[in-house]
């Protein structure tokens, strides 16, 4: 019972950390229908921006943390404004060159930062552990407060996104792009703001998991991989499915990693084969936006 409970908080922060993740992947695909493949890319940057801040400048982990962010925003603006409008809304196109920016960024990334694998600690006390009152289990601060950190951007994202004229409009336009327009509100100003918010989140993501998951090249893969289980597990285009996937996929892939771990990724993906065939949109996706 003590290994059951210790391996559901480490599928709850894991959970956390790829909703960030994944949340943005969905809204961008809902808002814009852009399949955007450099989203696991951004996340790796993100870290490595983070962990150059931290241990070359400043030593501060939230100087890092705002800087992974803020500069994968930035990326974000540049892509959306000078990539994207070029391709003209062509769906193959944007995969190409979405996959195409995943190279570019792996390269550079490997360029600057070398192969080896790296890591960003928690400071103080978040680098430590404490006694949890039961069963003397004796779990790390950092865990938690990365899941909290996650809890807290999950409620702020709820908030924006149903109870601000902002959220309402988004919402909108995952709904029906064309109503929006119509009604004059700047849709292109729509697109930019989401595919930004898409960015940061996936910036912030790669910041607060490199404690976690650690940053090495390939990395941005397999997180990419995940994000993509959970958007066809939680619904295209749904956020509250998002944190549905989320939760499954987090705790899925702890599970079967510590009880059977020669078959993970059997025990992660006979699942998403089960929804898909059952329900193809997803748990909390709708027809409409299949």
């Amino acid at each position: 019972m003590t290994e059951f409970i210790v391996q559901t908080f480490n599928g709850l922060t894991f959970a956390g950390i790829i909703f960030l993740v994944s949340s943005g992947f969905t809204l961008v695909f809902g808002v814009m229908r852009v399949t955007n493949l450099s989203h696991g890319a951004v996340f790796l940057l993100g870290g490595y921006v983070a962990y150059s801040v931290i241990g070359g400048h400043t030593g501060n982990f939230f100087y890092g943390l705002i800087a992974g962010t803020v500069a994968m925003a930035g990326l974000g603006l540049v892509v959306e404004r000078f990539l994207l409008p070029w391709l003209h809304h062509v769906e193959m196109a944007e995969l190409l060159a979405t996959l195409g920016l995943v190279y570019v960024i792996d390269d550079v990334s490997l360029a600057v930062w070398g192969g080896n694998p790296l890591s960003i600690n928690l400071p103080g006390v978040l680098g430590s552990s404490s006694h949890l009152p039961f069963r003397h289990i004796v779990y790390p601060n950092g865990r938690f407060f990365i899941l909290g950190v996650a809890l807290l951007v999950g409620i702020l994202l709820y908030l924006l996104l149903h109870y601000s004229r902002i959220g309402a409009i988004i919402r909108a336009g995952v709904d029906d792009r064309e109503m929006v327009n119509a009604l004059g509100i700047n849709v292109r100003r729509v697109f930019t703001g989401v595919f930004v918010l898409g960015a940061a989140l996936a910036g912030f993501a790669g910041v607060l998991g490199a404690p976690v998951l650690g940053l090495y090249t390939g990395g941005d893969t397999n997180i990419l991989l995940f994000a993509l289980a959970v958007v066809v597990v939680g619904g295209l285009g749904s956020y509250e499915g998002a944190i549905v996937g989320s939760l499954i996929i987090g705790l899925i892939d702890t599970y079967g990693t510590a009880y059977f771990p020669a078959i993970s990724y059997t025990v992660l993906f006979i699942p998403l084969v089960v929804i898909l065939l059952v329900r193809p949109q997803g748990i909390l996706g709708r027809e409409a936006m299949a």
